[in-house]
């Protein structure tokens, strides 16, 4: 049985059809050719810009990922790199203010990217927070001088008094000294003047102990511990001996410790 053909063969058939006042020239098949090629190479080179540059990531089965280790401590960075079948390099540590010392805050190349196998991956960690060095206060105002220990972010655990030939009240040193680097925060010890040596200690000696606490208070002085020894040298409840010696210059509110006779 036969049927007879209603449509044209392929090469004859031509586009777009003649229609009632509308007409376009017949495409040749050459040139939908040349069309197809560049349709498909456009769309080709647009699969390989997004994939290299806009959406990176492996292509071969070979290349691998740049895991991300920021905020891991070095030993557990290097183990993750390795994981990956890549190699991790120490390239040395920085100051941090917030980051742990020994945690990581900086790789190269960077998390994602694509890598070949094998690719050293640069690993910076960090030493903790800057060191702060101890400032010069010599000879300001005590206030003045814990006012910049506390700025340069110190902390003034402790004010001792020593006598000096400056005028009372005046920082002399720190300990530890200046120039020290010190981490934030740490405690300093201020030094500072409580006046030149100028009240002559008295002599106490075969004094009784109320006796010799009004002599040093009359004088500007201060009694501090009283000792008792056993001697038959010297009537009980008298000073037998002082420190410092009568005589010694001293700067106002020393102390002078005494040794009392007790009953042999």
């Amino acid at each position: 049985m036969q049927f007879r053909r209603h449509m044209p063969e392929l090469q004859d058939f031509k586009f777009p059809m003649k229609l009632p006042g509308f007409s376009l020239p017949p495409i040749e098949r050459r040139q939908a050719m040349r069309w197809a090629l560049y349709l498909a190479g456009a769309f080709v080179l647009g699969y390989v810009i997004a994939a290299l540059f806009l959406f990176p990531a492996p292509i071969f089965a070979h290349r691998r990922v740049v895991p991300r280790v920021l905020g891991l401590p070095y030993a557990e960075a290097q183990s993750q790199i390795t994981a990956a079948g890549l190699r991790a390099e120490n390239a040395g540590a920085e100051p941090h203010p917030t980051a742990p010392a020994g945690s990581v805050i900086w790789q190269d190349p960077p998390p994602g990217v694509a890598a070949t196998g094998n690719l050293r991956v640069s690993l910076v960690t960090s030493s903790g927070p800057a060191k702060v060095p101890v400032p010069n206060i010599a000879l300001l105002d005590s206030a003045l001088a814990t006012n910049v220990l506390t700025a340069a972010g110190l902390t003034v655990s402790q004010v001792e008094a020593v006598q000096a030939a400056v005028p009372p009240g005046i920082a002399m040193l720190t300990r530890p000294p200046a120039a020290t680097p010190l981490t934030p925060g740490a405690s300093v010890t201020l030094v500072v003047s409580r006046g030149a040596p100028t009240i002559a200690v008295p002599d106490l000696l075969g004094l009784t102990q109320i006796d010799a606490r009004t002599r040093l208070e009359t004088e500007g002085l201060t009694l501090g511990s009283v000792t008792r020894r056993r001697t038959a040298d010297a009537a009980p409840g008298t000073v037998i001996a002082q420190k410092p010696a009568a005589g010694t210059l001293a700067s106002p509110a020393t102390i002078v410790d005494i040794i009392v006779a007790r009953t042999p």
